[in-house]
């Protein structure tokens, strides 16, 4: 596939003005959204458009203000001014036109780097409580739980508890429960972390497998790893400060660069870390690092 691929829809997470100060700026004037990817290259096995959803790869360097950003996104932190907004939002709370509604917390799904699991309750127990906040009858949430956990080669440790599961595991689980209790943004905090090369690959791949399990579906991955995010990502976020005349920095961060890998031609593609554009665009981001 390649960058004629796909279309621009309606904006579905809008970042509007925020700032973010404790003792001193942390986050200045941060814009940015994220729209529906509509992809119009066809499969030829259904005969249909292959579904997309929406993968973006947040980086900056360690005290940029990325964790205030991640919670602020999630509904968990309030910032001094600015707003996130939910774009499309049927919640019926008041203050939402439909059009848009503020995030609140619990909108958003939040994987810490934990996983965190209950560790009395099985997995099917963890997860049973997830897919029951939206209503389900116990037989419907036993069904999509269980349809989860064969498509990601986990129905073999239903009934395990979360200290006997590997660290890859206890990653798919939280991320399942995740999918379950929340509609279709999650947000993601350094996925790639502690992982060897295989196990990163697979956590890559699993990130790319559920945001296409929904057009509407949108990941967002704060991280430094630039190659293992770039690898995921059909966007890329780059925090970091403005310059004064002498090359000090500005406090306080913003995006000062956003790349949009589609377009690049680096992104869509198996075994895309292997090419020579790919290796020359995160050298070029590794670079560009080191002036954030």
């Amino acid at each position: 596939m390649s960058s004629m691929d796909y279309t621009l829809g309606q904006a579905l997470l809008t970042i509007e003005n925020i700032n973010v100060s404790y003792d001193h700026p942390v986050l200045v004037n941060v814009n940015a959204n994220i729209k529906d990817i509509k992809c119009t290259h066809i499969d030829p096995s259904t005969g249909k458009p292959f579904v997309k959803g929406q993968v973006v790869a947040l980086l900056g360097p360690s005290g940029y203000g990325k964790t205030q950003l991640f919670r602020t996104i999630a509904g968990l932190n309030k910032p001094n001014s600015g707003i996130v907004y939910i774009n499309n939002c049927n919640c019926g709370r008041e203050g939402c036109t439909k059009e848009r509604c503020a995030v609140h917390a619990g909108d958003v799904g939040v994987v810490a780097q934990s996983y965190p699991l209950f560790p009395h309750r099985t997995v099917m127990g963890n997860l049973m409580l997830a897919a029951k906040r939206n209503g389900k009858t116990t037989a419907q949430a036993h069904d999509e739980i269980m349809a989860y956990l064969t498509e990601f080669e986990l129905a073999d440790k239903v009934n395990d508890y979360p200290a006997s599961l590997s660290g890859g595991q206890r990653q798919r689980i939280a991320i399942i429960q995740q999918v379950l209790c929340n509609n279709h943004f999650i947000l993601m905090d350094e996925p790639f972390s502690g992982l060897d090369p295989i196990a990163l690959e697979k956590a890559a791949q699993l990130i790319q497998k559920i945001a296409n399990l929904d057009e509407l579906n949108t990941i967002i991955i704060v991280t430094h790893d630039v190659t293992a995010g770039c690898a995921v990502a059909d966007t890329v976020w780059m925090l970091g400060h403005d310059k004064n005349p002498d090359g000090t920095n500005i406090p306080g961060t913003h995006i000062v660069k956003s790349y949009n890998l589609i377009d690049l031609d680096l992104a869509w593609h198996p075994d895309i870390t292997l090419t020579p554009n790919f290796m020359a665009f995160v050298a070029q981001l590794k670079r560009e690092f080191r002036e954030l």
